[in-house]
């Protein structure tokens, strides 16, 4: 895997939270290189090698955890242009919010979020979210592979 092959990105302005989860995922186990983005622009510019990101070639993460509540572009809007392309509509994303409004909820599997997960308050709980979300959507959880995405080619083509 070279750096530019992130497996997780993490979108998350709060610093405490990314502290917290980096923490949690580090004691998980879970060995997967992640990317931080502290806005959804700077998702965008991530997901889609644009602005600072202009370099880098196209890899998608094997998962998005993806905070609502986001500076500049907030959760739904990233969430919206995630799905609304077809070189990242594949790619899991778990909503990890401290959110409970059942309309970020309704709004997010409306498009087609995979998991939405309330932080939980207690640090033990939340490690043990992390771990499980690391397990389940890197581990057990099989996606299709890039080259057979209808519209994509792989990096040869």
């Amino acid at each position: 895997m070279t750096h530019e092959e992130v497996e997780i990105l993490y979108v998350e302005d709060n610093a405490a939270d990314v502290e917290l989860t980096m923490i949690a995922l580090r004691r998980s186990r879970v060995p997967n290189r992640v990317h931080i983005a502290r806005d959804g622009e700077e998702a965008l510019d991530f997901l889609f090698c644009r602005g600072p990101h202009a370099g880098r070639p196209f890899h998608a993460p094997k998962l998005v955890l993806l905070d609502m509540k986001l500076p500049k572009v907030n959760g739904l809007e990233l969430l919206h242009a995630i799905r609304a392309d077809q070189r990242t509509a594949m790619i899991p994303v778990v909503v990890l919010t401290s959110s409970d409004e059942q309309k970020d909820m309704m709004e997010s599997y409306g498009l087609h979020v995979n998991s939405y997960i309330q932080k939980p308050v207690n640090f033990d709980t939340f490690q043990h979210v992390v771990q499980q979300l690391g397990l389940y959507w890197l581990t057990v959880n099989q996606t299709p592979l890039p080259e057979s995405v209808p519209g994509r080619h792989s990096r040869g083509s």
